[in-house]
């Protein structure tokens, strides 16, 4: 993941400077001696030049927890300044406590990004703490399939049409709406908020685009039936596609947008819980998506 932070580009920035009461800005150089990528020194291919984030200025939300934490960490170790944002401020103070052991750091920056009013608290925040921003993860998700998981009402019979539809007919409108707030319009309004922030980064650090990485699936993209999570993969697979637009959309702003499509993992939208080091295990057996027929 930290290899798309060091794609390379000579374009210039097209947004004016964002107006701050900050100092002015340290300029961060990411260049090589050659534009020839065969041609490099053997210091310049040292992993942790190539890997390094140091002076880099992260947003990661959903941090606290699962692949978000990870992220978090992996980035930490790289040396760039993470803030996490998360709807329980003490859980994202457990990982400053915990994580914040450098040589990059951590920020808790609590805040629910499914409201539009807090994403604008949140950005005005960045705004006047940093100026800038170089990577925004759009780690945060949430599923709410309780009533048609098959973990826990067990599956329908898929040869009786009754069957399945009295399964599908458990899920609730409420829980489809509060999945997709969560995992698709938080995302689009969280991003449109801090553009101009990943703009200032591009344009303060030569020979670097800002980039946006979206954490969407496999549910997104598989035919299976994603355990009888219908909300949640449904709208994984819209996130897909919100990805596919914004790299448009922002393509002449010279900002990045890509995605990534995680299989299971330890987290407490999967396992339920965490432990005090905000880490959780899953006790389950794994099927194969492609024998899925369904």
């Amino acid at each position: 993941m930290l290899g798309l932070l060091t794609r390379t580009s000579k374009t210039r920035s097209l947004f004016p400077r964002l107006t701050t009461t900050q100092p002015a800005f340290t300029l961060i150089a990411r260049t090589m001696s050659s534009d020839n990528p065969s041609v490099r020194s053997n210091e310049e291919l040292r992993a942790s030049n190539l890997f390094s984030v140091k002076g880099f200025t992260a947003v990661v939300t959903g941090g606290g927890t699962g692949i978000g934490l990870m992220i978090t960490q992996a980035l930490v170790a790289n040396g760039a300044k993470v803030y996490i944002t998360g709807r329980r401020e003490d859980a994202l103070e457990r990982v400053v406590e915990k994580y914040n052991s450098g040589p990059g750091s951590i920020v808790a920056l609590p805040g629910d990004i499914s409201s539009k009013d807090d994403v604008k608290r949140l950005a005005g925040e960045l705004v006047s703490r940093e100026g800038k921003l170089h990577l925004l993860v759009n780690n945060a998700g949430i599923a709410r399939d309780n009533d048609t998981r098959f973990s826990t009402v067990g599956k329908p019979d898929f040869e009786d049409a009754t069957s399945i539809s009295e399964h599908m007919m458990r899920s609730q409108p409420e829980q489809w709406e509060e999945t997709f707030r969560t995992n698709i319009t938080a995302q689009f309004f969280t991003t449109a908020a801090l553009l101009p922030l990943l703009a200032k980064g591009r344009e303060i650090t030569p020979g670097y685009t800002s980039s946006v990485v979206n954490i969407a699936s496999i549910s997104g993209v598989m035919k299976g039936t994603s355990g009888g999570q219908f909300a949640y993969a449904t709208s994984k697979a819209g996130f897909i596609h919100l990805t596919r637009m914004m790299a448009t959309t922002f393509a002449s702003a010279k900002i990045r947008v890509n995605c990534i499509a995680p299989g299971i993992f330890p987290s407490e939208m999967t396992a339920g819980s965490s432990g005090n080091d905000q880490k959780s295990k899953l006790d389950m057996q794994l099927s194969n998506p492609a024998r899925e027929h369904l």
